[in-house]
C-alpha cells in the first residue's frame, strides 16, 4: 500500500508557518462541514415543506419510519418484543437488527428528556456530522483540502443521503467506518481496530470494516515479513470482535451458535445468493415495468460499480478498496429488499473519490462547469430524497 505522506497533494510550502498548519486545515474541515451541512439542511427542509403540504408530520417521517421503529421497539424494551409473521418461511425479528445504535437510543433517553424518537434522530445527526469530518480527513491525507472539500459534499448529495437526516443506522456505521479508515491508514491499529469493532455491532454490514483492517494487516505482516509491531496485532485481533460477538450471541439464543443469525436473516428474506435473486428482479422490472424507485435503484447500483472500477484503477489505498469491494458484494450480491441497495451503499464513500478527483480538476479549469454539475446534482438530490421520504411510501 502506498504511504498516504506520498499522496498529499497539498502539502504546505517549506516557507509556511509551523502555527499556520492546523489553522488552514481547520478552516478547510470548517468549510467543507459547512457546505455539507446546507446540503442536508436543505434537504431537511424541502421533505418539511412537502409533509406539511401533504398533511403528514416531517419529525414522524425522520424519525419514526419503517426500520427506525424497530430500532426504538429495541431501545425500549429489548431484544425479543416484536416478531412478524407472514407466509410460510417468512418472520421478520428483532434480532436481524445489530444493538449499537438501540443501546446509544436508550442511553441518550436516560440523560436527555426528549423523548426516544428525538434522541434517535440527534444520534443520528451528530453520527452524519462526525462521519463527514472523517471522510474529510481522508480526502484530505490522500488528496488535498478540495478534493476533500468536494469528497464530503459529494457524499451529501447522493440520491438517498435523505437516509443521512433519518433515525437509521448508516451515519453510525460511516461514521465509525471512515474514522477506523483514517486511523489505518495513518498507522493508528488500536483505533483502527477498536472502531472497526464497534462498526461491527452498528449494522450487519459492518463487518466490512474489519475486513479492510484485516487484508490491511495480512498486507503490511507479508510485505514487512512478519516484523510487525504489537499494536498491528492487536488492531487486527480486536477489529471483528463486534459483529463476531453479536452474531454469535444470536446463535446462541437462536440454538444454532453459527447458523442462528443467518436464519434470522434468511426470515427477512435476505441472503447472499452471487446475486441471483437481485437479477431475476432487474429482470422482472425491466420487462413488466415498476415503480420509479426500482429503475433508480438499478441505476444507482450500476453506477456504484463503475465507480469502483475507477478506484481501482487510480490505485486507491487497500483498506478503502477492501471496505467499498465488501459493501459492493454485500448489495449485489445479497437477495431481499432490492429498493434498499441504494441506501446499503451510502457507506461506500471512497467509491466517490475518482469523482471528487475529476471534479477538483474541473473546478480549478472552469469553475463555473463545477458549479453547475454541483448544482444539478443538489436540485436532483434534494428532489429525489423528498419523493422517497414523503410521496414513495417505499421501504428504505
Amino acid at each position: 500500500m502506498t504511504e498516504p505522506s506520498t499522496l498529499l497533494l497539498d502539502a504546505p510550502s517549506a516557507t509556511a508557518e509551523p502555527r499556520d498548519v492546523p489553522r488552514r486545515a481547520a478552516s478547510g474541515a470548517v468549510r467543507a462541514l459547512g457546505l455539507f451541512a446546507a446540503a442536508r439542511l436543505t434537504g431537511m427542509l424541502a421533505v418539511a415543506a412537502a409533509a406539511w403540504l401533504s398533511g403528514q408530520r416531517p419529525f414522524a417521517l425522520l424519525g419514526r419510519s419503517w426500520d427506525s421503529l424497530w430500532y426504538l421497539g429495541i431501545a425500549a424494551h429489548g431484544y425479543g418484543a416484536r416478531t412478524l409473521h407472514f407466509e410460510a418461511g417468512v418472520v421478520h425479528s428483532d434480532l436481524a437488527f445489530f444493538p449499537l445504535y438501540p443501546a446509544l437510543i436508550r442511553a441518550t433517553n436516560l440523560v436527555l428528556p426528549f423523548g426516544a424518537a428525538p434522541c434517535a434522530l440527534l444520534i443520528a445527526w451528530a453520527s452524519t456530522l462526525a462521519a463527514a469530518l472523517g471522510i474529510y480527513r481522508i480526502g484530505a491525507l490522500l488528496h488535498s483540502r478540495t478534493v476533500a472539500t468536494l469528497l464530503v459534499v459529494l457524499w451529501g448529495l447522493l440520491p438517498h443521503s435523505v437516509v443521512l437526516s433519518m433515525a437509521y443506522t448508516e451515519p453510525l456505521l460511516t461514521a465509525l467506518a471512515a474514522w477506523s479508515l483514517y486511523a489505518v491508514l495513518s498507522g493508528r491499529w488500536v483505533w483502527a481496530g477498536t472502531l472497526a469493532a464497534l462498526a461491527g455491532l452498528s449494522r450487519p454490514n459492518g463487518f466490512a470494516v474489519a475486513a479492510a483492517i484485516v487484508s490491511t494487516a495480512l498486507y503490511e505482516l507479508i510485505r514487512r515479513r512478519g516484523r510487525v509491531p504489537h499494536r498491528l496485532w492487536t488492531g487486527a485481533l480486536v477489529a471483528p470482535a463486534g459483529w463476531a460477538a453479536y452474531v454469535l450471541w444470536v446463535g446462541w439464543r437462536k440454538h444454532d451458535l453459527l447458523g442462528g443469525y443467518f436464519a434470522v436473516q434468511r426470515g427477512w428474506g435476505s441472503t447472499f445468493d452471487f446475486g441471483l435473486g437481485s437479477a431475476r428482479f432487474a429482470k422482472k422490472m425491466l420487462l413488466n415495468g415498476d415503480r420509479f424507485v426500482f429503475p433508480m435503484t438499478l441505476v444507482i447500483v450500476a453506477a456504484a460499480l463503475l465507480l469502483y472500477a475507477l478506484l481501482l484503477l487510480d490505485r486507491a489505498p487497500l483498506p478503502l478498496l477492501v471496505y467499498s469491494g465488501v459493501l459492493l458484494l454485500i448489495t449485489v450480491g445479497g437477495s431481499g429488499f432490492f429498493e434498499s441497495k441504494p441506501r446499503f451503499l451510502l457507506p461506500a464513500f471512497p467509491l466517490l473519490l475518482p469523482l471528487a478527483h475529476a471534479l477538483a480538476r474541473t473546478a480549478k479549469a472552469r469553475p463555473a462547469h463545477a458549479l453547475l454539475v454541483v448544482g444539478v446534482l443538489a436540485g436532483l438530490s434534494v428532489a429525489y430524497g423528498t419523493y422517497l421520504i414523503v410521496y414513495a411510501h417505499t421501504p428504505l
